[in-house]
């Protein structure tokens, strides 16, 4: 049977962690759970330790502070691998990203090497944003898209999942970005490695308990890294090639792994 880690990060999420433990648990998956708690002072890591002393199927990784978004995930992505773990699921505490479309990940994967859970991919499905926020975020995905040449409409998302191949192919200690960034580095990186990848429709919630990690440093390094991320003119050229392939019925001749892009 193929293993698959649902890796979750924390940072002051008692409200929610245990509340999404059972709710994944619920779905009868055979996933385990890797929470990566950043030494929350609510005691999330407490209340996952008292839970995976009773859950074999839940575990916890506890750090000494929090150092950002992409330090935990990388650091759950090796636990998850070192403990066998062949698909790795990345989401978040928060229930923005609900359970019930777990399933449809693990489907998609069996097509797919990263699977993308996405807001924008046919069509917007966001509720509970500001108007300014979800401007924000759709700006930040065409931007990225554009400048890396991924043909993709949620490049930021937090909702993914990745076969272990990936991972073990990219060099996670060279992945230098930390905050939102971290999400399109990482596809960046899958995506120049030739791997296939797929979005998925979802919708997302804002979350009604705890508060936002967002802030303006975070937004800030995403535009920065997207510019160091931004691809050569004979990426450009390639990509175009088989963007016109594609569209005329044809397979793509530079990523001929990437004939589902679009």
């Amino acid at each position: 049977m193929v293993k698959a880690t649902v890796v979750v990060p924390t940072y002051n999420e008692k409200e929610n962690i245990a509340r999404l433990i059972d709710e994944i648990l619920k779905l009868d998956l055979g996933l385990h759970i890797l929470v990566v708690d950043d030494n929350s002072p609510d005691g999330t890591g407490k209340i996952v330790d008292e839970i995976a002393s009773q859950r074999k199927e839940v575990s916890v990784l506890h750090r000494e502070k929090k150092e950002g978004l992409g330090r935990a995930y990388i650091a759950g992505f090796k636990r998850a691998m070192e403990d066998g773990a062949d698909l790795i699921i990345e989401m978040d505490a928060d229930f923005s990203h609900d359970p019930k479309y777990l399933p449809d990940i693990l489907e998609a994967a069996k097509r797919a090497d990263v699977v993308l859970a996405s807001r924008y991919y046919k069509g917007i499905r966001v509720y509970g944003w500001p108007f300014r926020r979800l401007l924000l975020s759709k700006f930040a995905n065409f931007y990225a898209s554009i400048v890396t040449v991924m043909p993709f409409e949620d490049l930021t998302c937090g909702f993914r999942c990745y076969r272990r191949e990936v991972l073990e192919a990219i060099d996670l200690d060279q992945v230098k970005s930390n905050g939102y960034a971290f999400q399109i580095e990482m596809t960046q990186r899958s995506f120049k490695k030739g791997f296939r990848i797929v979005e998925i429709p979802i919708t997302f919630y804002e979350r009604t308990e705890g508060s936002t990690k967002i802030s303006r440093g975070i937004v800030w390094e995403a535009l920065w890294i997207v510019f160091k991320l931004r691809a050569s003119p004979s990426d450009v050229a390639r990509w175009a090639i088989d963007f016109f392939r594609i569209r005329t019925g044809r397979r793509p001749r530079f990523r001929p792994s990437h004939k589902n892009w679009l």
